[in-house]
């Protein structure tokens, strides 16, 4: 089997993973101690082989490609946060679930939307370049963004030494060690299979993340089941918008259309599992967010196997006569 079909068909794997964990924490709720403390070595070691095929050892490549990386930093930093805050408003006036209607969709994804831009005919060279950079932004301006749409008391309220303590061990930790393993297996080309083999691992060990939270939130999510009607308006909404607004700025900064494909995958998914640790270790008044942005991550795998044919087939066919050349 080859790695882009186990990605292709992930979605099945993280329901099934789901379901059998709402069953195991209903059926056996003394078991929640035990899977999270497992969940937070597991979440680690998820970010690591995540973040070792972001190729963050090559930052200067996206330098070579001005007129795509304006238009994916303006799409993805400056446009989609004001749509995002608009469909925060159209949600429930809870602050656990804006707190993580933010959370989700204000992050780019770095790792399987250049898969998706693979198997959907998008330019993968500039998938890879941008990813690098994308990460390093969100992490920057994530903490700007929810400041400026939450406020200051809700934001100051949810930092706290927990948050600060996960950041850093859970995201910055992880990074770090992932850029040092690229610049290892950068010396000798042999080496480079042990990135390949990390390219496995996600998956599964987001597999096992699923199945851990949902088995430990198990009241919280069969509590909120009434609230994803709402939530699942709000991502379709969104991933319909990002398609259509990469369209535009595909003309507006002239990309051809298989540029314009990379834009639609990564205005349209999002890092869910990037932040996800980020609100495992808020107060218990905003458990609802966990809930949230998993949710999010389903609805996106459906949206981006939709993308599938949306993309190539209708927003950026090749004989498209709008679209520029290099």
């Amino acid at each position: 089997m080859k790695r882009e079909t186990l990605e292709k068909y992930q979605v099945y794997i993280y329901l099934v993973a789901i379901i059998l964990g709402l069953l195991l924490g209903a059926g056996f709720p003394q078991s929640a101690d035990a899977l999270e403390a497992f969940l937070w070595p597991v979440l680690g070691l998820l970010l690591y082989t995540t973040f070792t095929q972001v190729p963050l050892a090559h930052l200067k490549d996206a330098f070579s490609k001005p007129r795509f990386m304006a238009a994916a930093v303006v799409g993805n930093f400056v446009v989609l946060p004001f749509i995002v805050w608009g469909l925060m408003t159209l949600g429930p006036e809870q602050s656990a679930i804006q707190l993580g209607i933010l959370l989700v969709l204000l992050v780019p994804c770095t790792d399987w939307f250049m898969t998706f831009t693979h198997l959907g005919g998008g330019d993968t060279p500039h998938a890879i370049a941008f990813s690098p950079i994308s990460l390093l932004l969100q992490l920057i301006l994530l903490p700007v963004y929810l400041w400026a749409f939450l406020g200051a008391e809700v934001t100051t309220g949810v930092i706290q030494r927990e948050l600060i303590a996960a950041f850093l061990g859970l995201i910055v930790l992880p990074l770090c060690a992932a850029f040092l393993t690229e610049k290892w297996a950068e010396r000798q080309p042999a080496r480079q299979r042990v990135l390949k083999v990390f390219g496995w691992l996600p998956v599964p060990l987001l597999t096992v993340v699923v199945f851990s939270i949902a088995a430990t939130q198990v009241n919280v999510v069969l509590g909120s089941l009434g609230l994803l009607w709402q939530l699942l308006l709000i991502f379709v909404a969104f991933l319909v918008i990002a398609g259509l607004l990469s369209r535009v700025l595909s003309r507006l900064f002239q990309l051809p259309s298989t540029q314009g494909r990379v834009l639609a995958f990564s205005l349209g998914s999002r890092n869910s599992f990037v932040v996800l640790p980020l609100a495992l270790t808020l107060p218990p008044s905003f458990e609802l967010a966990v809930v949230v942005i998993v949710f999010q991550s389903l609805v996106e795998l459906f949206g981006m196997a939709a993308y599938l044919w949306w993309v190539p087939r209708k927003l950026y066919p090749l004989s498209d006569s709008h679209g520029f050349s290099e």
